[in-house]
């Protein structure tokens, strides 16, 4: 029984690690008195006239006990009370008893009463799950040794080896250790709240009532192949784990059991990622890519009995943490709205979270602000690339406001509370500290720090992910910094001279600045591994993958079917050269088959970012005849430090009209197409004229949103997969020739 009006205290988590002595001594004299009344001395008429001789039976038989019943009026006085705050002081204390006709120690000792009541019905909640508990994994062991004694080899009749074990038996004799470990780690911590320690069968995976994500429509019809039928999770992705095709899986709203061990996980998160970002060496490292990477031996000298204990390696997990620190262009209270407003958290980050949601609000925060706010999560992250698996995370997300004016948020996995299945990624604790600078301006300091397993990833992709450049703290402050500067730019009121063409007003900025920025975002949701997509690979093709998706009443995509085509692919250049030739005007004949040869001219220019690089374009295809119609065509680019995007959509002439002069863009159907380019380390290996580490190239992944039918309940012909097929083939021989051809 926990009640989540409790954490409304903006000290109420400080109180589960910190205890002052009073209360202690409170907690001490629980156990003293347990009786539904309150107990009260009586003293003899004649106990003025005995000294300190006097003692023994008669003394006793002299001191007599009384209870008082309260009256039903104080009972509820003294219960409400007891909601807002369990532990009242000494000056709470009388001023209750002198509204309710009591004694202060009468009021003392009704509070204790209540918090052992409280405290026993906890407890014996808590000893029915592990009892049940207890009954579950006897009943999994004794299974699991009655297939073993009875398997068989199929070829001599001999006993088998493990390797030969269907795969169920083997995923669940992982998952079996797996939790052990998970029990042996949290014991300490949960044993510091319910006062003893917890036996090695403790586990949270009582039955409860699921919420489930919706997942988007992922249809292939006869296309469907393994793991790409309708509704189907495949994954296109190799490896163990790869074709699982696991999503958000169903996870329990939170139950008031679990309650406390959140509050207490998120404090002690809380505590280690402070400590983490204002160490230095031996903790931190850098390494030749300048990146603060962790020393995994010292961090577990420094946090022996931690949340982040040691990595499942046996398992298959490796441990990946980063550091990084930068200077951001907004004030810590509106990045910290960012943070903990999940759909702004996801649209800011929409190149790393493809999904996310949150399913529990322990506490809002104090004082109008998100002081004190305790969430419960689920979240997918994401590489821009079909090739890259997703790493699920189910955790509390904690902000708190120090006494120095630093604001810190802090995840933390809470997996061990879900009832479901083995997770390929665990969130040790991470988050960032963020420090008011002057100007509006903010300082934070990101770590990034998980459990991993990452053996799904594609070849192409294993050396970026391995140096913690596709999912580290880099990444995620880059992002950020880039996206505060494109606000910046949406928010300003004036139109900078470098802006060009027909944008004659702020409010047409501002539209068209809206419009892309729905594009971009429609475009990183459809082309990265999530689970909620059925990526299927074309036969005869390794690198192809493709999806269909049904639109009937979304105003801004076109109905009936949108075919999703996505393919990676390595070129023997920089990153920063594959950007401006894919997003320069000059050479876009080149390599877009639909310009079809015809001229390109900028007719609007805004720039969002200090790159040059980094802008939103209105472009006009001309027809190189005149039997030709002109197109247009909606560009964003943007670079940064992790990489690059180069995202597009044609568009209608008359609905661009509206939105230049300051109409709703929502209303304006957009299919957008792109580029998202990440740096290789690993030049030398490609084998492709690189001799230099660190330049060793581009990893280019290209997608594209074709409507293939009108007619929403229609099926995909042959011959549409066909044209996709070639034109993605295409236009991928043509970008190769184009970046190896030319200077930019």
């Amino acid at each position: 029984m926990f009640n989540s009006d409790l954490y409304e205290n903006p000290n109420m988590f400080d109180m589960f690690q910190r205890p002052s002595d009073s209360d202690q001594t409170e907690r001490d004299d629980d156990n003293n008195d347990t009786k539904s009344g309150t107990e009260v001395d009586a003293p003899s008429a004649d106990d003025d006239n005995q000294g300190p001789a006097s003692s023994g039976p008669s003394r006793r038989r002299a001191k007599r006990k009384r209870y008082h019943r309260h009256t039903q009026r104080q009972i509820q006085e003294m219960e409400a009370f007891f909601k807002e705050c369990p532990h009242p002081d000494d000056k709470q204390r009388k001023q209750l008893s002198r509204e309710l006709g009591l004694d202060p120690l009468q009021v003392k000792f009704w509070f204790q009463n209540k918090r052992t009541q409280l405290k026993a019905q906890t407890e014996r909640h808590e000893n029915g799950l592990l009892k049940a508990e207890n009954e579950k994994l006897r009943a999994e062991n004794h299974r699991y040794k009655e297939a073993l004694n009875n398997a068989s080899c199929p070829t001599c009749g001999g006993p088998a080896a493990l390797g030969e074990m269907s795969f169920e038996e083997q995923h669940l004799r992982l998952e079996n250790a797996r939790l052990r470990e998970e029990i042996e780690r949290i014991s300490g911590v949960t044993a510091k709240y319910v006062g003893k320690p917890i036996g090695p069968s403790f586990s949270r995976f009582a039955d409860r009532a699921p919420i489930s994500f919706g997942t988007q429509p992922g249809f292939l019809g006869e296309y469907g192949g393994p793991g790409g039928a309708a509704g189907g999770p495949g994954v296109g992705a190799g490896g163990p784990g790869g074709g699982l095709g696991e999503v958000l899986r169903p996870v329990s709203v939170t139950n008031e059991a679990d309650k406390p061990l959140i509050v207490e996980l998120a404090v002690t998160a809380m505590e280690e990622l402070i400590r983490m970002a204002q160490s230095g060496e031996p903790l931190w490292v850098t390494d030749e890519n300048s990146i603060d990477v962790l020393n995994e031996n010292e961090y577990l000298r420094i946090f022996p009995r931690g949340i982040g204990s040691k990595p499942f390696a046996n398992l298959g997990f490796r441990s990946e943490a980063s550091r990084e620190a930068a200077v951001i262009i907004m004030n810590p209270v509106n990045l910290v709205e960012i943070l903990m407003d999940v759909n702004q958290w996801s649209t800011v980050f929409c190149g790393i979270v493809s999904r996310a949601m949150t399913l529990d609000v322990l506490s809002t925060g104090v004082a109008g602000n998100y002081n004190g706010a305790l969430q419960v999560m689920t979240a997918e992250f994401q590489l821009p690339s079909p090739l890259v698996p997703t790493r699920e995370n189910y955790f509390a997300r904690y902000c708190k406001r120090h006494h120095d004016g630093i604001w810190a948020v802090v995840d933390v996995s809470l997996d061990n509370l879900r009832h479901a299945p083995f997770t390929r990624c665990r969130r040790r604790p991470s988050g960032c500290l963020i420090q008011e600078l002057p100007n509006g301006y903010s300082k934070v300091i990101w770590v990034e720090n998980v459990e991993v397993d990452d053996r799904g990833v594609s070849d192409i992709y294993k050396t970026l992910v391995n140096t913690s450049l596709a999912f580290g703290a880099k990444r995620w402050v880059a992002t950020l910094d880039r996206q505060c500067e494109r606000l910046a730019s949406a928010m300003a009121n004036n139109i900078p001279a470098g802006d060009l063409g027909v944008l004659n007003s702020s409010d047409g900025r501002k539209s068209i600045l809206k419009l892309a920025e729905r594009m971009v975002n429609s475009f990183c949701t459809g082309v990265g591994a999530s689970t909620a997509h059925a990526w299927t690979t074309l036969t005869g093709s390794d690198e192809i993958r493709v999806m269909t998706r049904k639109s009937i009443v979304d105003p801004g995509r076109p109905p009936g079917i949108v075919l999703s085509a996505a393919t990676s692919f390595w070129v023997a250049v920089p990153p920063r050269k594959a950007f401006n030739i894919l997003r320069s005007e000059k050479f876009r004949s080149e390599w877009d088959i639909l310009s079809n040869g015809g001229v390109v001219d900028e007719m609007a220019h805004i720039a969002n970012g200090r790159d040059p690089g980094n802008c939103v374009s209105l472009l006009r295809v001309n027809g190189a005849n005149a039997s030709q119609s002109n197109m247009l065509i909606l560009q964003e680019s943007s670079n940064d430090a992790t990489g690059s995007y180069v995202i597009y959509a044609p568009v209608d002439f008359a609905a661009m009209n509206i939105v230049l002069n300051g109409g709703d863009p929502d209303y304006v159907a957009l299919l957008p197409s792109g580029f998202a380019i990440l740096p290789d380390r690993e030049g030398p290996n490609r084998g492709i004229g690189i001799t230099e580490i660190g330049s060793g190239g581009s990893l280019v992944t290209l997608a594209f949103q074709i409507l293939v039918d009108s007619a929403p309940n229609s099926k995909i012909s042959v011959g549409s997969v066909a044209t996709v097929n070639s034109l993605i083939k295409c236009t991928l021989e043509r970008i190769r020739t184009a970046v190896m051809c030319n200077d930019a």
